[in-house]
């Protein structure tokens, strides 16, 4: 009897030890937030940022962008860009991603898929193209997120494996600076954090103890765009 005794304390352990890994919290928590978008300066749409669970462990992160000013406006203008990945360790790490344009002039679609059994990658964009994985690639459209999630758990510098068009393109990023960011939901103290390998120039700018979404995101290039936080909830 004594035993079976010990037989169950050592089953009761394991299987504690089994539900605390299975309800370990995320990096980042559930949220929705809303932003302002402009180009240039000027205000010209409005985008969500919505991040939920999904099945079997996955999560969802969509971005919803919607032209309410100028030539977006006029051409009703949208687009809705959905990724799904899976949290290893404090970093996502790619499933799948669709993007989708619709304007009055056209459409376009974009779509990435990591298959991690075979170690490939399948990417539709004006051409299908297959390369090799690597372990955490994620593709572009999650990339604020890895940087929330590696800010919360305090580091300074990111190497980001991102699925391109038609290759892995090894992106760094780190912490530049702490500033003062004032947007339409309120000023924070804010990271700014910077690419720093020479690709397209990118700044974005989070307080990971006040909030998992991005404060501020800047873009620049033939034409600058930005998204400022308007307003966010846990979900």
């Amino acid at each position: 009897m004594q035993a079976f005794r010990n037989l169950g304390v050592m089953l009761a352990i394991a299987l504690a030890g089994v539900a605390g890994a299975a309800i370990a919290a995320p990096p980042l928590p559930a949220f929705t937030a809303h932003y302002r978008v402009l180009q240039n300066g000027t205000p010209i749409g409005k985008a969500t940022l919505t991040l939920a669970p999904g099945a079997d462990g996955s999560w969802t992160f969509t971005t919803e962008s919607q032209g309410t000013a100028g030539i977006a406006s006029l051409l009703a203008a949208s687009t809705r860009e959905v990724s799904d990945f899976t949290w290893v360790g404090d970093l996502p790490q790619g499933l799948s991603y669709d993007y989708t344009m619709q304007s009055a002039l056209k459409q376009k679609h974009r779509s990435v898929r990591f298959d991690w059994a075979s170690h490939g990658i399948d990417v539709d964009d004006g051409g299908t193209f297959h390369f090799a994985t690597q372990p955490g690639a994620v593709e572009r459209h999650t990339v604020p997120l890895a940087l929330a999630a590696g800010l919360a758990a305090g580091k300074t510098s990111f190497t980001l494996p991102v699925a391109v068009r038609d290759r892995i393109d090894t992106q760094h990023y780190a912490v530049k600076s702490k500033q003062q960011v004032s947007v339409p939901a309120g000023t924070f103290d804010a990271s700014r954090v910077t690419r720093t390998d020479g690709g397209d120039a990118f700044d974005a700018w989070f307080a990971p103890s006040k909030l998992p979404a991005p404060v501020k995101i800047d873009q620049h290039g033939k034409n600058d765009f930005s998204l400022e936080l308007e307003s966010w909830s846990a979900q």
